[in-house]
């Protein structure tokens, strides 16, 4: 065989090589394709319900946190209505429910039920569907309790602050004692 022939072998063998190097990659995302499209369908089932976490808010008020049905969080706006029916027959609602600032998912309804015990639905409509139902205490909402006054009080003890003026006396009485001894020897010398 001559070198061209040599040549053309390896050249034949190179290319062979770089296809099946090249076609491996698109083989297997080719079989990867139908698992990773079954892993975004359960999600995605799962992603158009929600579920909703109905309690009170300790006084007049309902709070609703709203996560996807696998526990992630909601990272969009949904529409929540809310209905009660309470002590007597009462009923408020619909009332469609706003998000709040504190978190992802948090909605809150403000005060629109009276004294007493609640029974409270939340629903969202499709295309993320949930509902809830839960029992709510309302009660008049409390005011903290005022501070406790706090009394001020001014050391009665005068010792403490003066006893600091004999120090600095001594000190002064020192001082003047090293610069009277110290132009004394200054004299001497000049002499």
């Amino acid at each position: 065989m001559s070198v061209t022939g040599i040549r053309k072998a390896l050249a034949a063998v190179f290319v062979g090589l770089a296809l099946t190097l090249s076609a491996a990659p698109a083989a297997q995302a080719a079989q990867a394709a139908p698992a990773a499209h079954g892993a975004q369908a359960a999600p995605a089932a799962q992603a158009d319900k929600l579920k909703l976490t109905v309690a009170g808010d300790g006084a007049q008020g309902v709070t609703i946190q709203a996560t996807y049905a696998d526990g992630r969080r909601l990272e969009q706006v949904v529409r929540l209505v809310l209905t009660a029916t309470g002590p007597d027959g009462q009923r408020v609602g619909p009332v469609q429910l706003e998000p709040q600032p504190e978190g992802q998912g948090f909605y809150s309804s403000g005060p629109v039920l009276s004294t007493g015990t609640w029974k409270v639905s939340v629903n969202s409509p499709a295309p993320l569907a949930g509902k809830a139902t839960a029992t709510v205490q309302a009660k008049t909402a409390q005011s903290p309790p005022a501070p406790a006054p706090v009394a001020v009080t001014t050391p009665t003890d005068d010792a403490g602050s003066a006893a600091w003026w004999p120090l600095a006396a001594a000190g002064l009485v020192l001082v003047a004692v090293a610069m009277g001894v110290a132009m004394l020897f200054g004299r001497r010398r000049t002499t």
